[in-house]
Formats: structure tokens, C-alpha cells, sequence
């Protein structure tokens, strides 16, 4: 059995995928809005935790 990892993002890489600042950035992990691990003090995102963020944001603007 074979175990991926996910990839995990910086801060500056989810910036720039999202086209948003670094306090926004913050504020969706402090707002449980973004997934995010912390490794010894780093915050890492998951590429899939970016991605579920942006198809639920899609969901709510199609209402």
C-alpha cells in the first residue's frame, strides 16, 4: 500500500494562488475558513484544502 502525501503550500504560495494579502490569508485559517497545519511554527496549507476553499466559495457566488 502505497501512502501520498499532500502537498503543502506556504503562505506566500496560497497569497499568490488566491490573489489575496497575507493578513487575508491569515484570517481564513483564524476563521477556520482555510485548512492549515503548523510545523515547528510554519503554517503549511494543504493543496486540497485551497482547493475545497475556492469550489465553496464558487458554490455561495452561484446562489
Amino acid at each position: 500500500m502505497t501512502t501520498v502525501t499532500p502537498e503543502l503550500l506556504t503562505v506566500p504560495e496560497v497569497m499568490a494562488r488566491l490573489k489575496v494579502g497575507r493578513s487575508k490569508v491569515y484570517d481564513l485559517i483564524r476563521t477556520r475558513r482555510l485548512a492549515s497545519i503548523k510545523i515547528d511554527g510554519a503554517r503549511r496549507v494543504p493543496v486540497d484544502a485551497v482547493r475545497d476553499f475556492i469550489q465553496r466559495q464558487l458554490g455561495a457566488a452561484a446562489r
